[in-house]
């Protein structure tokens, strides 16, 4: 064995990408200790994409302060890539649905404004492409506080500048982006994005995401209301129809926001990591690949990164296994999507906890098992 590519995600609560991959290189050196080790954690442009990308381009995780999707002043973290240019920004850190408790969440009312914060701040550092993971927002405002928070100005019929909120578009009259930041001129945003749905509708941002951020089923009728006229301004001042664009429903329609006011590129966010880190040329003379993710199940098959990889690795025949905490129901559908053969670091009795606070050394030994049944020659 000549070179092995280890290219996982990160396993949520417990280890990053980074971490998984060195975890799986102790393991495949205790088998092959003169093999090369290529390390690229990926990620699918939700959870641990930004964490991927900085490691992959040893690049650093900056913070900045911002507001919340209810308006407090927090800290939130973004990427500053390697190559100096890129910067990487995960809504989730600024305006995440899991920075609200149950009773704080406040769909009408939350706000994308964190987000127009965090490309000032990249932009003050002088970056000019962004990277933006649009997964587990609070928001359902369509980008509107981004775009406030960024210098454009929405009003009603009377002049009168909107409050933030998805349920304030519903008074929109008219955008002004004459105040915009002009540097968001010169820049390239690719927005990564595992989702199709439109702006509005029954397969909307607010009937299909509304309801697990608190939306009740008026406030789904109100806020998809509300994110049409948004919509309409949109074509009648920007002279661009957002409405049904494929992925416009991203993130409480925030990838309607993207695309009309930034001219935003959507892509699944697996394609941008892996293109990102340059994985196609590390596979080109790749002797074995090794994915890897929390749990493998049904899931996996749709837009995530292990797939991915593993798509691309046979693209050139090179075998693929995979790693991963536990399975859930339907987990063999992998072997039909390019993963050879999976297995799970979990060796015995363990409770959860347990298991999450040994994650290294069980992956390594897991790594281990696997290319000791590869190494076999029968």
């Amino acid at each position: 064995m000549n070179k092995v590519v280890l290219a996982p995600q990160g396993f949520k609560e417990s280890l990053t990408g980074m971490e998984i991959a060195v975890a799986m290189s102790i393991g495949v050196k205790r088998v092959w200790p003169e093999a090369e080790t290529v390390l690229i954690p990926v990620a699918d442009g939700g959870d641990g994409t930004l964490q991927a990308l900085v490691d992959s381009s040893e690049g650093e995780v900056r913070a900045a302060q911002v507001e919340d999707a209810i308006g407090r002043t927090i800290e939130a973290e973004w990427g500053a890539l390697g190559n100096g240019t890129t910067a990487v920004i995960e809504v989730a850190n600024a305006v995440g649905l899991a920075r609200l408790s149950q009773d704080e969440r406040d769909v009408r009312n939350a706000s994308t404004y964190g987000v127009g914060q965090l490309f000032i701040e990249a932009l003050d550092a002088g970056f000019t492409d962004f990277i933006v993971g649009v997964g587990g927002s609070a928001t359902n405002d369509g980008g509107a506080g981004m775009i406030q928070a960024m210098g454009g100005k929405l009003t009603d019929e009377n002049g009168k500048e909107l409050p933030r909120g998805g349920i304030a578009l519903t008074k929109l009259a008219n955008i002004d982006v004459s105040g915009l930041d002009p540097r968001m001129a010169g820049t390239n945003v690719l927005v990564a994005c595992d989702v199709n749905n439109p702006l509005c509708g029954n397969r909307g941002a607010s009937a299909i995401f509304g309801p697990q951020k608190g939306a009740t089923s008026e406030d789904v009728r109100e806020l998809d209301a509300a994110l049409s006229n948004f919509a309409d301004v949109i074509a009648k001042d920007l002279n661009m129809n957002v409405a049904e664009i494929p992925g416009a429903g991203a993130s409480g329609g925030l990838g309607a926001g993207l695309m009309g006011f930034f001219d935003a590129r959507l892509r699944l966010g697996a394609d941008i990591v892996l293109d990102a880190v340059n994985l196609d040329k590390h596979l080109e003379d790749a002797d074995l690949v090794i994915v890897g993710e929390g749990q493998f199940d049904r899931s996996t098959v749709f837009n995530k990164s292990p797939v991915a990889v593993a798509q691309r690795a046979k693209l050139n025949g090179t075998p693929v296994i995979g790693i991963a905490g536990s399975f859930g129901g339907g987990f063999r559908e992998v072997h039909d999507h390019g993963i050879d053969a999976i297995f799970s670091l979990v060796n015995r009795p363990m409770s959860l906890r347990a298991a999450m606070e040994d994650t290294s050394r069980l992956v390594a030994i897991a790594t281990e098992e696997a290319c000791r049944a590869i190494a076999i020659r029968i």
